[in-house]
């Protein structure tokens, strides 16, 4: 059986999650959300009482992590550390903050490629994340850049986060959004970019579903491939 990879990148805050999880379930494939591997980390580095930018720190601690990935029924990935599902603790603003920090860094990178790229070997996969289609998944079949202007981006950064209870104003998310997306896209190892041969899908003016149609469209017509039925 042929099996086929999506690679879909983007800054933070883009919908490259939800998106590329409703596209998945559309085509049967496998859905990888890289970011949270990094998010777990980083919240091992938070309660490790670990300083940001402290490589040799950082370095050290991942022997001591078991970092998996399960997926329920409905197929919604499920982060777990050292046995413990973290999967809703990783989304504070604090700890994507903290994931930033750590995917900046070479021995981070390193230790989860081969995670990463294990998946796309078993399955077919559609993986999101800053270097996919650059790094992760070079010979990816279908290539997307996943963006938005950083307003809409921190506007539906700040609807999500107020869904779970979390309060945080649309001022500092920007700000927050900008300043990682400068980290992303300057870091020595991996930065953010558009991978070559990548298809660009800027969502600023699209809903969430015409977002989805839009990727969905787009795999269709690049791989050949049909939704499935129901």
């Amino acid at each position: 059986m042929k099996l086929y990879s999506v690679a879909i990148d983007g800054p933070s805050g883009a919908g490259k999650s939800t998106i590329a999880r409703a596209a998945a379930k559309r085509f049967g494939f496998l859905y990888v959300d890289t970011g949270a591997i990094y998010r777990t980390v980083g919240l091992a580095a938070e309660r490790a009482g670990v300083k940001k930018g402290d490589r040799d720190a950082v370095t050290a601690l991942l022997p001591k992590l078991d970092i998996s990935l399960g997926y329920g029924e409905d197929g919604v990935q499920r982060s777990f550390l050292n046995g413990e599902d973290v999967s809703e603790a990783i989304r504070t603003p604090e700890i994507s903050s903290r994931a930033s920090d750590v995917s900046a860094m070479p021995e981070v990178r390193a230790c989860l490629l081969d995670m990463q790229r294990a998946m796309a070997r078993k399955h077919s996969v559609i993986m999101d994340g800053r270097d996919i289609g650059s790094v992760v998944l070079p010979d990816a079949d279908l290539k997307i850049f996943l963006t938005a202007s950083a307003e809409c981006r921190a506007e539906r950064r700040r609807a999500e986060l107020e869904s779970r209870g979390i309060s945080a104003s649309f001022g500092w998310i920007l700000s927050e959004m900008s300043r990682r997306d400068r980290q992303d896209s300057k870091r020595a190892a991996a930065p953010l970019t558009v991978a070559e041969g990548a298809v660009t899908v800027d969502t600023s003016s699209l809903s969430l579903d015409e977002s989805i149609e839009a990727v969905c469209s787009l795999i269709s017509e690049k791989l050949g491939v049909k939704p499935l039925e129901g």
